[in-house]
C-alpha cells in the first residue's frame, strides 16, 4: 500500500470515528473502513473489563452478533490474552499452523486451501492496555504483514480515545443503574403499607381498601381533610401496584394557574400560542403506563376538566393546539379536601367527571377521628427528627402525651409532625416535656394539662421527675434516687405520696 492510500486510509478512519454520536457505530465503520481497504474477512476490536480483567469483543466485522455476546477472554489467555497481558503486537503468518490461536469464535475453517494471516495490536493509552484490534487477511508475504501491523498500530492509537470513552459510559451507566434501582427500592419500602402509621379501627379500614384497589386499575379518589396524608395513600397505592416500575407523576392542581393546566396535563404544540416557542409533552404522556396523582382536583378549571373527562373516557387526548389524537394508558389517582358533591350542585365541578373519578373513593380520618394513633405517630415522629437533628432524646413525657391528646390537631398529621419537630429543636435532655410543645397546644380551652395553683405546678412536676426516672432505670428506686440526686427513702416517700409504684417500671 503506498503512503498516498495510507493517508487516504488514516482520513476515512479519522472521519468515521467523527461521524457517529454512537461511539459503538464509530467503531462498526472504522471495521468496514479497515476491511475494504485491508482486503480483511474479519476485524474486532475488543475491551478489558478493568474490574475482573475479562477480555470481551466490543464490536465485530464479519461475525454474528450473538457469537461474539457469548465469547470472553482472560489475560494471557491465547493471542489475543497475550496482547492485552504483554502490550504487544502478535502476528500470525498463517492461521492454521499456530497452536496458540484459539478460535473460539469458530469462524474460520482450518482446512481450506487459503491460508490467512492474523494481525492483534494493543489498544493502549499512556501505557495503560485498555483494549485490542484485530484482524484476519488472506496471507500475501512478510511485507504485506508488516505493513498491516503498521496501519492496525496507527489505527490502535487514534481509538484509544473513544475506547476509554466507551468504557467509562458504560461504568456510569452501570452506577446510574444500580443507583436507580436502589431509590427505586427506597422508594418502594418508603410507600410499603407498614409505612402508613395507624393502629385505630378506621386508618386499619384506610390499609384494607388501599390493599383491595392497588392490584386493579380503577380510578381512586382519596378524600380528607387537609394534612391527613393524602399524598401518602397515593404513593402506597401506586408502589404496591403492578405499574410500580412505570412512572408516577404528581400535580397539584391548585399549584398551577388556570391558564397553564391543560398544557401542563396534555402537553401543546409549537407556536400553539405565545411563548410556545417548542413541543411540550404533558404530564399524560410522560406518565404513560404509569400512574398520575392528581392533588386538590376541585380547584382544577373547567376546559381542563373536560379534557380529563375525555382522557377517562377515551383513554386519548390532544396537545394545545394539536389535532392529532394521542392515546394513553394512565391510572389516575385523584385527591382533594373540598366537597365535591356541593361543589357539582353548585356548577363548579362536572357531575359526569365526579361519577368518572369516585369509582372507588378512600376517606382518610381526621387525626381528631383517630386519637389512638396520636402516640404511635408522635413516637414515629421524634425516632425520624432526633436522627435528623442529632438529639439523644429517648421518649415524651406522660403529661406531653396527655397535652397532645387533648388537642384537637386542626392541622392533622402536619401539624403533628412539625409540633414533633419542634420540640425536638427545643429539647436539650432526654426527654420532650410538655413546654417543649407550641403554645396552641398549652393553652387549649378544654386541656385538663395544665396546674390551677403553684402548689399544683410543683407537685405535677415533681411527679413527672420521679416518674421519668424511674423509666430510665426500668423501676430501679436506688437508681432512680440517684439519678435525680435525692435519697432512697425520700424518693419512695414522694412516690407514695402521688401513688407511683415502682414494681409497674420494671
Amino acid at each position: 500500500m503506498k503512503s498516498i492510500e495510507e493517508i487516504s486510509l488514516l482520513y476515512e478512519i479519522s472521519e468515521a470515528l467523527n461521524q457517529h454520536m454512537d461511539m459503538k457505530k464509530s467503531l462498526f465503520k472504522v471495521l468496514t473502513v479497515l476491511a475494504e481497504s485491508m482486503n480483511l474477512v474479519r476485524g474486532i476490536i475488543f475491551l478489558t473489563n478493568r474490574e475482573n480483567g475479562e477480555i470481551r469483543i466490543e464490536i465485530a466485522h464479519g461475525i454474528s452478533q450473538e457469537t461474539t455476546q457469548k465469547i470472553k477472554y482472560l489475560p494471557g489467555e491465547g493471542i489475543i490474552g497475550k496482547v492485552v497481558e504483554t502490550g504487544k503486537p502478535a502476528v500470525v503468518p498463517r492461521i492454521s499452523k499456530e497452536p496458540l490461536f484459539l478460535d473460539k469464535t469458530h469462524s474460520r475453517n482450518m482446512t481450506q486451501a487459503q491460508e490467512y494471516s492474523f494481525i492483534c495490536v494493543p489498544i493502549k493509552k499512556e501505557n495503560q492496555v485498555v483494549g485490542a484490534i484485530s484482524a484476519d487477511r488472506p496471507f500475501e508475504g512478510k511485507q504485506s504483514l508488516h505493513q498491516g501491523e503498521k496501519i492496525l498500530s496507527v489505527v490502535a492509537a487514534m481509538l484509544a480515545h473513544h475506547v476509554i470513552n466507551i468504557e467509562r459510559v458504560r461504568q456510569e451507566k452501570e452506577v446510574l443503574k444500580t443507583e436507580n434501582l436502589r431509590l427505586k427500592s427506597e422508594l418502594e419500602n418508603r410507600y410499603s403499607f407498614s409505612n402508613i402509621i395507624g393502629n385505630s379501627n378506621k386508618m386499619r379500614e384506610v390499609l384494607q381498601m388501599i390493599a383491595q384497589v392497588a392490584f386493579s386499575s380503577a380510578t381512586v379518589l382519596i378524600r380528607g381533610e387537609s394534612g391527613t396524608g393524602k399524598e401518602l395513600v397515593a404513593n402506597a397505592i401506586h408502589y404496591n401496584s403492578e405499574r410500580h416500575h412505570k412512572p408516577f407523576i404528581k400535580i397539584n392542581c391548585a399549584a398551577i394557574p388556570e391558564n397553564l393546566i391543560e398544557s401542563e396535563l396534555f402537553g401543546h404544540e409549537k407556536g400553539a400560542f405565545t411563548g410556545a416557542s417548542h413541543l411540550k409533552k404533558g404530564k399524560f404522556e410522560l406518565a404513560d403506563q404509569g400512574t398520575i396523582f392528581l392533588d386538590e382536583i376541585g380547584t382544577m378549571a373547567p376546559g381542563a376538566q373536560v379534557k380529563l373527562l375525555r382522557v377517562l373516557q377515551e383513554k386519548e387526548f390532544e396537545r394545545v393546539g394539536g389535532y392529532k389524537p394521542i392515546q394513553t394508558d394512565v391510572r389516575i389517582v385523584a385527591a382533594t379536601n373540598a366537597n365535591l358533591e356541593e361543589m357539582v350542585q353548585q356548577g363548579r365541578f362536572r357531575d359526569d367527571l365526579y361519577f368518572r373519578l369516585n369509582v372507588f373513593p378512600i376517606y382518610i380520618p381526621s387525626l381528631r377521628m383517630r386519637k389512638t394513633d396520636i402516640i404511635l405517630l408522635a413516637d414515629h415522629f421524634l425516632e425520624k427528627y432526633r436522627k435528623t437533628h442529632g438529639k439523644d432524646i429517648k421518649r415524651i413525657t406522660t403529661p406531653a402525651i396527655d397535652m397532645m391528646m387533648e388537642y384537637h390537631w386542626p392541622g392533622n398529621v402536619r401539624e403533628l409532625e412539625n409540633c414533633i419537630e419542634r420540640a425536638v429543636i427545643l429539647c436539650n435532655d432526654g426527654a420532650i416535656h410538655s413546654y417543649h410543645l407550641p403554645a396552641t397546644l398549652q393553652t387549649g380551652t378544654e386541656s385538663k394539662t395544665l396546674p390551677l395553683s403553684l402548689e399544683a405546678a410543683v407537685e405535677s412536676l415533681e411527679k413527672e421527675i420521679l416518674m421519668d426516672a424511674l423509666k430510665n432505670t426500668k423501676g430501679n428506686i436506688k437508681q432512680a434516687a440517684r439519678q435525680i440526686q435525692i435519697t432512697v427513702r425520700k424518693f419512695s416517700y414522694k412516690a407514695a405520696k402521688y401513688g407511683i409504684n415502682y414494681k409497674e417500671f420494671r
